[in-house]
């Protein structure tokens, strides 16, 4: 069963600005899932129509075979949504926001007080169960977002933007966990991120949106073996006075021990490696230059986009 299908969705505004143009999509059910694009690509309108936050002007949906229209009440049981802004009572006790919640969906109380207590230790927030959401870190924010979003046990998560500004060790911690939703509970993820190394770290398969339209719709890897061209960045072990001359491949001194070299789709690194040990250069470290889903997202997009 597909988790999400999404047939010829259009949207327009009274303005006849049209932020989506018939898009087409379907995920499966147990993937994790990156929806990519840039600002006003139309991420953000999609997501809210999902969650009926934005009307459609045509098109359908169906969130784990039941279609919106036809019945939202049962539709909307198998999401939760993470989304950008904090929107709970920054007044409330964090265990009452999760609380309150699962009411929503009509748990019972003591079945809420249970998840509430699973969701919150899971997510490193039980000892703070008592305080008001107004004293927790943006960190811890965010967590609870993610707890709240899964109090009535959905089918489908949708993140939009789960990290931002959120710092490197608590980002890891809340992939793990993520990760841990999606193998083991077999919880479907859709994630929306701006930072594109969490969506190679993280998802199986990427769709990206660019001015409304889908211009990618692939797995992961299948994606990135589109990537024409690396440039890998060698940390030297000792310092040199000018660039080497390589053959079959362009190099740039950054440094006196850095060098930056294109690796061109199917060079061997081993041949780079080669030519360096001849010249008696000795390296000490390679890393890529930047992100590769980083790369062909720029790419593509700027492609799309005339610029």
């Amino acid at each position: 069963m597909n988790a999400l299908s999404i047939q010829n969705l259009i949207k327009k505004y009274n303005n006849d600005f049209e932020a989506l143009k018939g898009i087409n999509l379907d995920i499966k059910q147990g993937d994790f899932f990156a929806l990519l694009g840039p600002n006003g690509a139309g991420k953000s309108t999609l997501i809210n129509i999902l969650i009926s936050l934005v009307y459609k002007t045509s098109g359908k949906i169906s969130i784990m075979g039941v279609d919106i229209d036809e019945n939202f009440s049962k539709a909307k049981t198998y999401v939760g949504v993470v989304p950008q802004e904090f929107n709970f009572g920054i007044f409330e006790k964090i265990e009452d926001i999760l609380i309150n919640q699962a009411g929503y969906y009509g748990i019972p109380l003591k079945v809420a007080k249970e998840r509430a207590e699973k969701y919150l230790r899971q997510l490193g927030l039980w000892e703070k169960r008592h305080q008001k959401a107004m004293r927790l870190s943006g960190g811890m924010k965010r967590r609870l977002m993610i707890a709240r979003a899964l109090v009535h046990e959905p089918e489908v998560l949708i993140l939009d933007e789960p990290t931002a500004g959120v710092d490197i060790e608590l980002r890891r911690s809340m992939w793990d966990f993520l990760v841990d939703l999606n193998k083991n509970k077999g919880i479907t993820i859709i994630l929306t991120t701006h930072y594109l190394e969490e969506a190679e770290q993280l998802c199986k398969n990427v769709a990206i949106i660019n001015e409304g339209e889908i211009i990618e719709n692939s797995s992961v890897k299948g994606l990135l073996r589109k990537l024409k061209v690396q440039k890998m960045v060698f940390d030297l072990s000792n310092p040199i006075d000018k660039t080497p001359a390589l053959e079959g491949f362009n190099c740039t001194m950054i440094d006196n021990t850095t060098l930056e070299i294109d690796i061109e789709k199917g060079k061997s690194l081993n041949t780079v490696m080669e030519q360096l040990d001849k010249k008696g250069i000795e390296v000490e470290g390679i890393a890529n230059k930047q992100n590769r889903l980083e790369e062909l997202f720029l790419s593509m997009t700027k492609k799309k986009g005339g610029q």
